[in-house]
């Protein structure tokens, strides 16, 4: 994975402000069984003194140096049987003076075998998740909130399904896919008119899955392929590297949110590169959510054969139906 200096040290920060909250923590239970047990004060200066003691024979050539670490590892077990004793009998746990850590792998370093461990792996995802503003237009969007009245309750002559009924199983199949959402996941295209929650129910998703750890990027389509267009023709410019930066982002992310396809210009230069992003994300396997006012004949006609056939063969169709909420609510 290609990280962003920026958002990894941001990560790094939000990685040593619980370093150093685990390490207030740490003071605190150390000052709270000091003042209670003064035993464990002058216990833990002795294990130190020990440790001293350590150093200094192992540099040294005693010939009595077998001998000698010996018996201060039996004074040091000793030491610590008595501490964990002490720490029980009086109600603490005989781990409450242990070193506190967020992460085990890599004991809150960031660092694991040699590469970033998987725990500044989230909070970098979090940080590249954080650029979802446009998404979340609100700042409340949840699952709970989606408001299923919105929807008439009236069943299809056809399916003899209401959209009310449509919709909610819509919302459940979306919460079921965030809440599991892993590299197994399927691609999903959202289909239906205007102002049926297609943005606001991949606002939902998005949230669940960020806060999961995995990265998400949003764009519109419009904005997306200007992107991929800035990112070739001002290649030499701060505005063509912000952009080449965004097109990584979105051809990398582990959920990537397409909004409002068929918005866009359509040209030779958005449609290949709308190609590549659809089809690099395929081949990479890489998860993805699209959301289009178009049917699947008008996105036969606007799109090339190729990307007709990757986006309907191969994302699993959640359709939105209703009448426009917003002009409801208005």
């Amino acid at each position: 994975m290609t990280y962003d200096g920026k958002l990894l040290a941001r990560a790094r920060g939000e990685l040593e402000k619980d370093r150093a909250a685990n390490r207030d923590e740490m003071l605190r239970r150390r000052g709270e069984v000091y003042a209670r047990v003064p035993e464990i004060r002058e216990i833990d200066a002795a294990l130190r003194a020990q440790m001293a003691r350590l150093v200094s024979l192992t540099i040294s050539k005693s010939p009595a140096l077998a001998e000698e670490l010996k018996q201060l590892k039996e004074e040091n077990l000793g030491l610590q049987i008595r501490r964990a004793e002490l720490l029980t009998e009086r109600g603490f746990g005989a781990d409450y003076l242990d070193e506190i850590v967020s992460c085990p792998r890599c004991r809150d370093t960031g660092i694991f075998e040699g590469g970033v461990c998987s725990c500044l792996e989230k909070r970098y995802n979090r940080e590249l998740t954080k650029e979802l503003g446009a998404l979340m237009r609100r700042g409340d969007e949840s699952f709970e909130r989606f408001d299923l009245t919105l929807y008439p309750d009236v069943p299809d002559p056809d399916s003899g399904l209401s959209p009310r009924e449509v919709m909610r199983r819509v919302s459940d199949a979306c919460r079921r896919y965030a809440e599991g959402f892993s590299d197994a996941s399927p691609n999903l295209l959202f289909q239906g008119g205007t102002g049926l929650g297609k943005t606001y129910l991949s606002a939902c998703v998005a949230r669940v899955v960020a806060a999961r750890g995995f990265s998400v990027c949003y764009d519109t389509a419009s904005a997306a392929l200007e992107a991929y267009e800035r990112a070739k023709f001002s290649r030499d410019t701060e505005e063509g590297e912000a952009a080449a930066v965004r097109v990584r982002r979105m051809e990398s992310c582990d959920l990537m949110i397409l909004d409002d396809l068929g918005t866009e210009m359509t040209t030779p230069m958005s449609q290949s590169a709308l190609y590549t992003l659809v089809n690099s994300r395929l081949v990479n396997g890489k998860k993805s959510i699209v959301s289009t006012n178009l049917t699947n004949e008008e996105l036969t006609r606007r799109y090339t054969p190729q990307i007709a056939s990757r986006i309907l063969g191969e994302y699993q169709c959640f359709p939105f139906v209703g009448e426009d909420i917003r002009r409801k609510k208005a």
